[in-house]
């Protein structure tokens, strides 16, 4: 006797979006137009700065220690928006590198205030004009309209995900408490 032939049951496959339209939604994406702006400024960066020495974090560490004489370590931090860690190998650097001094200080025996040493401040001062160079080259592309809109949207997103962040960034006031 012969048994009736069982089906195999049917599978809705999915129909899969051709290849290039999958491309062209991952290239219109902003997270990688924005991963791929940040390769773009970091090259700019490094190029402009070659000459002169400092990575884009140290720059961005001098300066806010140029702007706010004796801060804290984890306001530093917090003013960058980078974790403790982060901070920290940063400041390893530019100490050896005799740009920076830690102190601690009578008040806080727990925490370590920076100071900018004249070599610091000479750094940055020669990285100005590099650093300028680097910001031109990145937004050549733009009028200056789209490069004030372009700036305004990223501070925009920025504000409007902070808390989101893996790390807070809380811009320092020079009249705030430096810990």
């Amino acid at each position: 006797m012969c048994l009736p032939r069982q089906s195999t049951p049917r599978i809705k496959i999915p129909l899969l979006v051709p290849a290039i339209d999958q491309l062209a939604q991952l290239y219109a994406r902003p997270v990688f137009l924005q991963g791929r702006e940040h390769q773009i400024s970091a090259a700019f960066f490094e190029d402009e700065c070659r000459n002169v020495g400092p990575t884009s974090v140290q720059f961005g560490v001098i300066s806010v220690l140029q702007a706010s004489l004796g801060l804290y370590q984890s306001s530093l931090a917090r003013a960058l928006g980078f974790d403790k860690v982060t901070v920290l190998r940063v400041l390893r650097g530019l100490k050896s590198r005799g740009l920076i001094m830690r102190t601690t200080p009578a008040i806080s025996r727990r925490s370590l205030a920076l100071l900018m040493l004249n070599a610091g401040r000479a750094l940055l001062l020669q990285a100005q004009d590099p650093v300028e160079g680097a910001y031109q080259r990145l937004m050549a592309p733009l009028n200056d309209e789209q490069q004030s809109q372009q700036v305004k949207l990223l501070q925009a997103l920025t504000v409007g995900l902070e808390s989101d962040a893996r790390e807070a960034f809380v811009p320092h006031d020079r009249g705030a408490p430096k810990y």
